[in-house]
């Protein structure tokens, strides 16, 4: 795998590096949010490593800028803080992924490998729901043939919703499953929920994402003739 790796402690940059390359990555390393920046949007990487503590850009706004630019690059980022409002803050900028310091080289590989396997799955998936359309080779999601821009989070969570039309997915299954951690941010399901529902539901006639209050959320295909009505 192509990594950039965004860390300005040359210590630990050095160390991170060694370790993906014995792994067989090929490593790239930048040591400012400026630099990442440029490299992020001249070159291709399968991920980027970003460090939040980073001198002049710090990692929130390097963060929110590589998805402005229309970058998909899956994003783990390197934290010191383990409060639950800066691991929201930075998966509701678009990380797909978070990992506090210290942590060991396993826990990172295993991380890397759970989105190795996510991004294979995304880009095998070709998915027709209604007027929905998903192209996983492309990363592309049209609904009545108008283009929908969505975050990784996002687009994670209407793969996994239209993978399992008609079932009933827990916040827990999308921590744990779809987005691949198991920390309880209840509030950041809630966001992104809210996010995409607005962006694939807002002006169409038929909604197809739906809440099962107390339980989770399904997404349910348009019956001919019907109008979808919220789930009681």
């Amino acid at each position: 795998m192509r990594i950039l790796l965004i860390e300005d402690d040359v210590v630990i940059a050095s160390e991170l590096e060694r370790a993906l390359r014995k792994e067989g990555h090929d490593v790239t390393v930048a040591h400012d949010g400026e630099l990442g920046l440029q490299l992020a949007r001249e070159q291709r990487f399968f991920a980027i490593l970003l460090d939040v503590m980073l001198p002049g850009i710090d990692g929130w706004e390097v963060c929110r800028r590589i998805r402005s630019q229309g970058n998909s690059t899956p994003i783990l980022m390197l934290t010191a803080r383990d409060a639950v409002q800066d691991r929201v803050r930075g998966l509701d900028l678009g990380a797909d992924d978070y990992i506090v310091k210290p942590f060991s080289v396993q826990e990172l590989f295993a991380r890397l490998r759970a989105i190795a396997r996510r991004e294979s799955e995304f880009r095998a998936e070709q998915l027709t729901i209604g007027d929905l359309e998903i192209d996983g080779v492309k990363r592309l999601v049209k609904r009545g043939g108008k283009p929908i821009d969505l975050t990784p989070r996002e687009y994670a969570l209407l793969v996994g919703l239209a993978r399992h039309t008609g079932h009933v997915l827990t916040r827990e299954v999308i921590l744990e499953r779809l987005w691949g951690t198991e920390d309880n941010l209840p509030n950041s399901v809630n966001f992104h929920m809210s996010s995409l529902r607005k962006k694939i539901d807002d002006g169409f006639a038929h909604r197809l994402i739906h809440t099962v209050h107390g339980v989770g959320y399904v997404m349910r295909a348009p019956e001919p003739g019907s109008e979808l009505q919220e789930m009681p």
